[in-house]
């Protein structure tokens, strides 16, 4: 039998605006996005809807943006729409080339107006008879809302997904003090893609200088085959965050 492998990609999207909300680059992202070639996409500040830049802002897509991006490509989708607010939502998204068998998303955010959730899916390979369990995350800015986010992503991956099935738990963490990673190596067994193959926590923040290590790939129950974090043109001008990508076998 063939080898099953998965490619993913991680990135927040800005809500489809460059660094300064100066230009709106959702068409861009998309171009980019496809060239990249990922099977799963993990997406964050995705917006669902906003009435006011449906009229006032130039190539506003139709649909929402996750619809808008995964047309032709990646068929089947999960959003969670976390922020709700007059002009409408936004909130976080996988992309996927595989079918869902479930998926189901957890708000974790005290505030309103944030897009902090567990958005976790289940997939199944083609010619595979094991799910893969798959967890967008976009965690908070302060230290501790962050720590009971991560709390919650542990209990869920806990009481949901079997310890022996695949696992990738991908995001925006804003975890710069590497708080998460030495828990979930503890408590989940859980490894950081880039981290294993350069040695440390990918920077990705700002995109145009990045220094921040906010977006991380963890992953259990798959062997890593790369990782790398996409900083060249056209990125580099895009949204405020460089994605990061890693490809998988099982």
């Amino acid at each position: 039998m063939k080898e099953q492998g998965v490619r993913v990609l991680t990135y927040n999207i800005h809500k489809g605006f460059n660094t300064g909300n100066r230009c709106f680059v959702l068409h861009q992202i998309r171009d980019a996005l496809v060239a990249a070639n990922a099977d799963l996409l993990f997406l964050q500040e995705m917006q669902g809807e906003h009435q006011r830049h449906e009229k006032k802002v130039d190539n506003w897509p139709t649909q929402s943006q996750f619809e808008f991006i995964a047309e032709g490509v990646w068929p089947f989708f999960a959003y969670g729409k976390n922020a709700i607010y007059h002009a409408g939502h936004h909130g976080n998204a996988i992309l996927s080339k595989h079918p869902f068998e479930r998926w189901e998303n957890i708000n974790v955010s005290p505030f309103p107006w944030a897009s902090r959730s567990l958005l976790h899916g289940v997939i199944r390979l083609p010619h595979s008879n094991q799910d893969v369990h798959i967890v967008c995350i976009h965690f908070g800015l302060m230290g501790k809302e962050r720590r009971g986010q991560i709390s919650k992503l542990c209990d869920r991956i806990d009481s949901h997904v079997p310890h022996d099935a695949p696992l990738i738990v991908a995001g925006d963490f804003n975890d710069w003090r590497g708080q998460a990673g030495r828990l979930f190596l503890n408590h989940l067994d859980l490894h950081e893609a880039f981290r294993q193959t350069h040695g440390r926590y990918a920077r990705t923040f700002p995109a145009w200088l990045p220094f921040l290590q906010m977006d991380r790939i963890y992953y259990r129950g798959l062997t890593l085959v790369s990782c790398e974090q996409l900083t060249h043109s056209p990125w580099q001008s895009l949204s405020d965050h460089a994605p990061l990508t890693a490809s998988f076998s099982l």
